[in-house]
């Protein structure tokens, strides 16, 4: 499912679930959610997971826990910073790290903001093929009830196979991840996603 870079336009945008620990015995420090609950807090909060997808126009995609709350620039860098170049255009909404981002990367950026009615720039630059894939891959996530924010990275990757094989059931493509499945690396833990609110 890897691959080396982005090609073109290249649009970026976040998504949030509400933190999880789904399955674990002993907690102390909040009382029991019934049926996932909901966040104490209005709006994005670290009670929050942000999961970061970007996605080209080939439908070439990376989609990956980032952080709790609001995304940093140095999280962008972490995920996709590898798969840009000075040839990628980036399109994002309107939040300040991605601003702050594309300018110290060089990058040409544009920003989609939504408070002004504005969704599209020059008939060309927009976010829906990403909020299209927000949609279906929340829809997909919520058959299971809930997934445990540990194991969320899992279910993202095993998503985003489902999708780009929509079209092809075959008995190759599940044996194939399958064996994806076996060598995926769990890199995130819940320290270092508390810690990642402090990363500028």
């Amino acid at each position: 499912m890897d691959f080396d870079h982005f090609e073109g336009i290249v649009e970026v945008d976040e998504t949030y679930f509400l933190y999880s620990q789904k399955g674990q015995c002993g907690i102390t420090e909040r009382k029991p959610r019934k049926r996932g609950g909901k966040s104490k807090h209005r709006g994005i909060s670290h009670e929050q997971v942000c999961v970061l997808v970007a996605r080209d126009r080939t439908k070439a995609t990376v989609s990956k826990v980032s952080c709790m709350g609001r995304i940093v620039k140095t999280k962008i860098e972490t995920i996709i910073g590898t798969k840009l170049s000075s040839d990628n255009v980036l399109v994002t909404d309107a939040w300040r790290a991605y601003k702050t981002y594309a300018k110290e990367k060089g990058l040409e950026h544009y920003r989609i903001k939504s408070d002004d009615g504005k969704h599209v720039i020059k008939g060309l630059y927009h976010i829906q093929n990403v909020n299209s894939f927000h949609s279906r891959m929340k829809k997909w996530i919520d058959r299971f009830k809930g997934v445990a924010t540990k194991y969320l990275d899992n279910y993202l990757a095993w998503f985003l196979f489902v999708d780009s094989r929509s079209n092809e059931n075959t008995k190759q493509h599940i044996k194939e991840l399958l064996l994806t499945s076996f060598v995926f690396e769990m890199t995130e833990t819940f320290e270092s996603l508390r810690l990642s609110k402090f990363s500028a």
